[in-house]
């Protein structure tokens, strides 16, 4: 699940609270709760995932670990720990995608696109995302950015603002960044394995 990595989960959406907290609009202790709770299952689901689909493609085996690249390691340490990572991966995005349909439900379709995407996202990321250098590049900020405040920001005033677009672009722009960076020491590891990230594309 790479716990380090978990505490940006929090952080943007703690962004998200103070844009909607900023509006005077009462904060649902429930709401914030599972705000917390889905935007954490769908970290984790997303890890697990790239967890699962890197070991399954063999990179975890051609990449040199280190503290920010190159997966945890787990996996290839312990293969007979590839169904579990899968089932984790599976149970969390079930999670996120149940608490989804709450806020639908409570605050109406506005909050699809946000919602949608994201699922897709955590879902795709591995297989699908990392094979295009744009969207590979953007996707990490937009899932910790616009996605996790923007939507934590709409899920508890019911509606959307300029103010949570401007503050979700400091992880956009952040995440995107550390992703491209942790990129670059996996070049020919993850050329092997088919993806087309942008250092591999430049």
């Amino acid at each position: 699940m790479r716990l380090p990595f978990l505490i940006l989960t929090p952080a943007c959406v703690l962004a998200g609270m103070a844009t909607a907290s900023s509006t005077g609009v009462h904060l649902n202790p429930i709401h914030v709760i599972l705000a917390f709770v889905g935007a954490i299952s769908a970290h984790i689901s997303v890890n697990a995932f790239n967890e699962y689909f890197d070991f399954k493609s063999g990179l975890d085996f051609r990449t040199q670990r280190t503290p920010f690249s190159g997966g945890s390691g787990t996996l290839p340490e312990n293969p007979s720990a590839a169904k579990h990572t899968l089932i984790i991966a599976l149970l969390t995005f079930l999670i996120t995608a149940l608490i989804g349909i709450y806020f639908v439900i409570v605050r109406g379709p506005l909050i699809l696109p946000l919602g949608v995407f994201g699922l897709i996202l955590v879902v795709l990321y591995t297989t699908w995302f990392t094979h295009n250098p744009f969207l590979c590049l953007i996707a990490p900020g937009l899932g910790f950015g616009p996605l996790m405040v923007m939507g934590t920001h709409f899920v508890l005033t019911g509606s959307y603002s300029w103010q949570a677009f401007v503050v979700s672009l400091i992880p956009f722009f952040l995440v995107s960044d550390l992703l491209l960076l942790n990129q670059f020491p996996d070049v020919e590891a993850d050329k092997e394995v088919g993806r087309n990230h942008l250092p591999i594309a430049i």
